[in-house]
């Protein structure tokens, strides 16, 4: 069984910078894509980020490139999201999420999930 939990989000101002991790418990965590989701109120969960199995490649949203950096360390089961100027549109719970194989940004090719994250951003 994989255990994913999320931490380091908070209420921050806009323009200020936040660094989520989330850490993985359970099966080898070195072989799988990670990524990064987001879900406001009312709105669908969408792809933020997401990294390889080895951190060679990545891929962001259009919306967060140039601000978010995704990261890893498999040597402590973790996967980071470096959040910088943020915006209040910003503001959702983050969810990590694992997929064995390439990365991709459909929600649906994840198979594992965290319990989420809550970042809020004030203008």
């Amino acid at each position: 069984q994989v255990q994913l939990v999320e931490s380091g989000g908070g209420l921050v101002q806009a323009g200020d910078s936040l660094r989520l991790s989330c850490a993985a418990s359970g099966r080898i965590f070195s072989g799988y894509a990670m990524a990064w989701f987001r879900q406001a109120p009312g709105k669908e969960r969408e792809f933020v980020a997401a990294i390889n199995w080895n951190g060679a490649s990545t891929h962001y949203a259009d919306s967060v490139k140039g601000r978010f950096t995704i990261s890893r360390d498999n040597a402590k089961n973790t996967v980071y999201l470096q959040m910088n100027s943020l915006k209040p549109e910003d503001t959702a719970v983050y969810y990590c999420a694992r997929r064995v194989g390439n990365i991709v940004v459909d929600r649906t090719h994840y198979d594992y999930w965290g319990q989420g994250t809550q970042v809020t951003v004030s203008s």
